[in-house]
């Protein structure tokens, strides 16, 4: 469980990261969310670091166009 600062940074991340995708794509979304997740368990709380994180998984995101 994160504290409210470091959810509000995760979702503020997420948001950044999947600005140009659509909302239905959810999907895509659940799998850069994971990511970032996965790093902020890690300790890796930096939003840059979080930020490279989710756009490499935006990446390899499934996704219905594809």
């Amino acid at each position: 469980m994160f504290d409210p600062a470091t959810t509000a940074l995760l979702r503020a991340v997420l948001d950044d990261v999947c600005a140009d995708i659509s909302r239905f794509e959810t999907g895509a979304r659940a799998h850069v969310a994971s990511r970032i997740l996965q790093a902020a368990a890690e300790g890796n709380v930096a939003p840059e670091n979080l930020k490279k994180v989710g756009r490499e998984a935006l990446r390899d995101a499934p996704t219905m166009w594809r």
